[in-house]
């Protein structure tokens, strides 16, 4: 083959293999971030509901752009907001119940999430908080509106695509179970772990059941090490509540084994279970490693039981630098702490989303 011919057939198949890789590479482009879930995933929807979980005050969203308290618990973003941001979408995941956005805006991301809500229906109601059922149903509803607005296969494709986070638990075994016995008198602690499990089984076979693929799940924090878990620790007054810590690592196990188990009964599903309980436990326990200061206290009044209004009502005893403490308030993380834990879900999805 003549040398001219040999290197028009090899620049042919250049451009050949750069358009099948650029294709390939848009196809695999995560389209929106989708969650579910409680306070620590909550973008604003319980700014539209009647609750008193919420976060649209100071000095919540201090650090927000602008210094707008959007209901956040936190003094900035969320981990989703950063997680949305990572893979190239809007920095900040919008709220369903925020009359404000068009389904267009929500397209590229959107939070079903309610402060207050928990796996256990019952825990969202005692809270005035959106169910996890009723988060589900408007994940429906989202998804016939996406239909209208771009056609039903390709609403089915970016349905597909997304990655859903779901981030729940916490609400139920702390103030479901652990410290206001609601549950403790229908269920023992394993029971009651069990139970939760199961409702997050079914949340996620249920958003799979709309055509959910990709979901994270990032197991619970170590629960007894919050500032307010500290401050009414009975047995060591100040420090963490070894108890309530177990009992979050014993209910990660769980989640841990159900996301490996639907990976191999639902076809095309990729459930990955996120280990934030040893993070948040490391940065807790080394918060120089990750350039904070304080990791005993909350940023925002003493730091040791205040949260949502309590935090409002006395600006002055506010930290001057929330980057430098890994709660912002008795029981949410900083800004800067949901950034390192979205970096975790970024790069544990990160194998199969690139």
């Amino acid at each position: 083959m003549p040398l001219l011919q040999c290197m028009t057939v090899l620049l042919a198949i250049s451009i050949a293999m750069k358009l099948l890789l650029r294709g390939a590479s848009a196809d695999s482009r995560v389209p929106a971030v989708i969650v579910f879930g409680d306070s620590t995933a909550d973008t604003g929807n319980n700014n539209f509901i009647q609750t008193l979980l919420r976060g649209n005050y100071t000095p919540y969203g201090r650090d927000f752009a602008g210094g707008v308290a959007t209901g956040r618990f936190s003094n900035g973003r969320l981990a989703a907001d950063f997680v949305s941001q990572a893979l190239g979408l809007p920095p900040a995941v919008p709220a369903y119940l925020d009359p404000g956005h068009s389904i267009h805006r929500l397209a590229s991301g959107v939070s079903f999430a309610s402060a207050g809500s928990g796996l256990d229906d019952i825990t969202a109601q005692i809270f005035s908080a959106v169910t996890l059922t009723q988060q589900i149903q408007h994940f429906k509803e989202y998804k016939e509106k996406l239909g209208r607005a771009m056609g039903d296969a390709a609403a089915s494709h970016a349905i597909a695509r997304s990655l859903y986070i779901l981030s729940a638990g916490g609400s139920d075994l702390l103030g479901n179970y652990l410290l206001f016995p609601i549950r403790r008198y229908h269920f023992t602690l394993p029971e009651y772990e069990a139970y939760l499990a199961g409702a997050a089984e079914a949340v996620v076979r249920a958003i799979y059941g709309l055509g959910a693929r990709r979901v994270r799940l990032p197991g619970l924090p170590p629960l007894g090490c919050l500032p307010l878990q500290r401050a009414v620790n009975p047995a060591r007054p100040g420090d963490c509540n070894t108890r309530h810590n177990m009992v979050a690592r014993s209910f990660n196990r769980r989640l841990r084994a159900m996301a490996w188990r639907l990976n191999r009964e639902l076809p095309g599903a990729q459930v990955l279970y996120v280990n934030q309980y040893r993070l948040v436990a490391d940065m807790v326990a080394r918060p120089w490693v990750y350039g904070f200061e304080n990791s005993v206290r909350g940023c925002c009044g003493t730091g040791y039981v205040e949260t949502g209004v309590l935090c409002s009502l006395d600006n002055a005893l506010t930290c001057e630098d929330a980057d430098k403490y890994v709660f912002f308030d008795a029981i949410h993380p900083s800004e800067r702490a949901y950034k390192i834990i979205a970096d975790a879900i970024v790069h544990a999805a990160s194998p199969r989303l690139k």
